[in-house]
């Protein structure tokens, strides 16, 4: 059938793989170094990855092409998520990505006694990169994304932000990633309540504010947000 499908121009392509990670389909692959149309009934023609190209190298054309296999796709994604939830192999493995889910009572007030704090976080891992997007302690969570300094600024994080959350951290400046389509699976995929986000106000912080709003927005779901930000000398700023 002919249809509009994607074109990648390989000369313009400069192996960023931005386009790759912008495709949730996963029609294209990086191949030597080049963006690759690999699995043409994956495309639907919409574009997605079309706004992540710096070089402009990807174009809409209408050409002989395999229907949009909508089937096949789920499938794959399916496929995707139960490796991403094999944090240990036979092979061997990192033991820190184990997944845990932790118990707390959220009655349970702080302790009277100084110095001795309650731990707060419901589950492990709790970075972004290592976390799956789909686990038991996403199911009906409040979510909060959190900047890994904010723990280090803000003194009673745990009490005022992570009580009763689900809690995953990263650091948009150190990891160099964009956390945007992780993000949007965790928030698609889960029965997420409500999302709190706690940045430092540094600008790099922003990244990190930025893919959780694309996340909520790229999800389709209306969910309950804010923002929060921390100064350098641990106030809250709004």
């Amino acid at each position: 059938m002919v249809r509009k499908i994607i074109h990648i121009d390989e000369e313009k392509c400069n192996g960023c793989g931005l386009c790759a990670s912008a495709c949730h389909e996963g029609a294209i692959d990086m191949v030597n170094g080049k963006a690759k149309l690999v699995r043409e009934n994956f495309c639907d023609g919409f574009g997605d990855c079309l706004p992540g190209c710096p070089t402009g190298a990807i174009s809409f054309e209408e050409r002989e092409a395999p229907e949009y296999d909508e089937s096949a796709v789920k499938k794959a994604q399916e496929e995707k998520k139960m490796e991403e939830m094999k944090h240990e192999h036979p092979a061997g493995g990192c033991p820190g990505s184990r997944m845990m889910q932790f118990t707390h009572s959220d009655e349970a007030p702080a302790p009277a006694v100084v110095g001795k704090s309650v731990s707060r976080l419901a589950q492990w891992p709790c970075q972004i990169k290592l976390v799956p997007t789909q686990a038991p302690f996403f199911d009906g969570a409040k979510l909060l994304i959190a900047a890994d300094c904010t723990a280090y600024a803000y003194a009673n994080m745990h009490e005022d932000f992570m009580r009763g959350k689900v809690t995953i951290i990263g650091c948009p400046k150190l990891d160099d990633i964009d956390y945007t389509e992780k993000l949007t699976a965790i928030i698609r995929d889960n029965d997420i309540q409500s999302v709190t986000i706690v940045r430092m106000e540094v600008p790099c912080c922003g990244g990190l504010q930025r893919a959780a709003q694309n996340a909520l927005q790229a999800s389709g779901k209306f969910i309950p947000w804010q923002v929060v930000t921390i100064s350098r000398d641990g106030r809250i700023l709004d």
